[in-house]
């Protein structure tokens, strides 16, 4: 398992939103840029880079990894739209893709967090049919929180998707959640505020999640 900073960026400031609200915000840094350069320089291999605005279409998603990103992050789209993620699976590849799939009690929500949701069943299965091999899993009741990681969520999300290499994300405050996390079987761990706030440096976190 390895560890991926969070990079949440909102009217060009580097941000965190507890449990997605626009009216909670804590401002870290003015310099995305400057942030994302530092987490490389400490050994991160990935930077989840978070645009609030979103990544709709495949014209969003062709752009993105034209200009370097490893990988586009399909939120509203993997909830509602699997004729759109099968486009963009299509066009960039499953690789450059993952599906965020963002949770509260037991619906996956797009739309920032704000529409009614989907059973998260269902929307899984509807990744699976259209291609989708990765998925960002995302606690919303703990992200931003520092309340620990969502376990059950995982374990559900597995139960329909036993092949889809599995990103947590949400609620890790402290190193002992990176090694609950680590025991759950995922690919990788996104931490946020907790390496913001300084809890624990991304050495520490890379070394509790390394094999």
């Amino acid at each position: 398992m390895y560890v991926i900073p969070a990079v949440d960026v909102l009217e060009g400031r580097v941000v965190r939103l507890r449990q997605g609200s626009y009216e909670d915000v804590t401002v870290y840094a003015d310099d995305p840029l400057e942030i994302l350069e530092s987490w490389v320089e400490q050994g991160a291999k990935i930077v989840h880079v978070v645009d609030l605005a979103g990544v709709r279409s495949v014209a969003d998603a062709e752009q993105l990894i034209e200009s370097g990103a490893q990988r586009a992050v399909l939120g509203t789209a993997a909830v509602w739209e699997s004729g759109v993620v099968a486009n963009i699976v299509g066009s960039v590849g499953s690789d450059a893709v993952v599906a965020a799939v963002d949770v509260h009690d037991g619906l996956a929500t797009g739309a920032g967090w704000r529409d009614e949701g989907r059973d998260v069943a269902a929307v899984m299965r509807d990744l699976v049919a259209v291609g989708v091999v990765r998925a960002l899993v995302t606690g919303i009741a703990g992200d931003g929180m520092l309340t620990g990681p969502d376990t059950a969520l995982i374990e559900t999300v597995r139960s329909v998707a036993p092949n889809m290499a599995l990103i947590a994300s949400g609620g890790v405050g402290a190193l002992d959640d990176i090694a609950v996390v680590k025991a759950a079987d995922v690919e990788a761990v996104i931490v946020g505020r907790a390496l913001y706030d300084g809890r624990f440096t991304f050495a520490d976190a890379a070394a509790a999640a390394a094999d």
